[in-house]
């Protein structure tokens, strides 16, 4: 059974689960797209209730990790609807040897739960089209394709979950 510990993610496990992150999209990012840019996340991004940072663990051993931040929502979309509370996945990520078990299902169900307990009324995220398997857990999840809403130079595809 997955369990999961809030941490900053300057925490010594997430730290390393972090790099070990970076490290495997820095060997697979298409090199037609250039080079990745590693950015460590800001640590007071992922306190609550503006954010947490997650480890998942099964049976007392690391599979992955996942965080959410809150983000503004842009003027001119907020005065569209003033109610909308913005969150962001970032760095959701399973080990290699534990892929192909649910950790990623598991792990963004829990970011969801947390971010609507924050307060949430969507979340939305970044991705690169090379993740297929990434693409295909977040279009699963409910999660739709949107114009970018930053300008991450790792990203090729962004979407956006509402909560009703």
């Amino acid at each position: 059974m997955v369990s999961f510990a809030d941490v900053a993610v300057t925490d010594a496990t997430a730290h390393r689960m972090l790099s070990d992150y970076f490290a495997e999209r820095a060997a697979t990012f298409p090199s037609a797209q250039g080079a990745y840019r590693t950015s460590f996340p800001d640590p007071g991004q992922f306190v609550a209730p503006n954010g947490v940072f997650l480890l998942a663990y099964d049976d007392g051993v690391e599979v992955g990790c996942g965080g959410i931040r809150e983000l503004r929502v842009p003027s001119a979309e907020a005065q569209d609807d003033a109610s909308v509370v913005r969150y962001e996945i970032k760095h959701l990520w399973v080990t290699p040897s534990a892929r192909g078990n649910g950790y990623g299902r598991a792990i963004l169900a829990e970011l969801e739960l947390r971010a609507r307990g924050f307060g949430a009324t969507e979340l939305v995220l970044d991705t690169n089209a090379s993740l297929e398997a990434a693409g295909g857990l977040y279009r699963s999840h409910g999660y739709e394709p949107i114009p970018p809403y930053n300008d991450n130079p790792n990203a090729t595809d962004w979407f956006r979950k509402a909560f009703v």
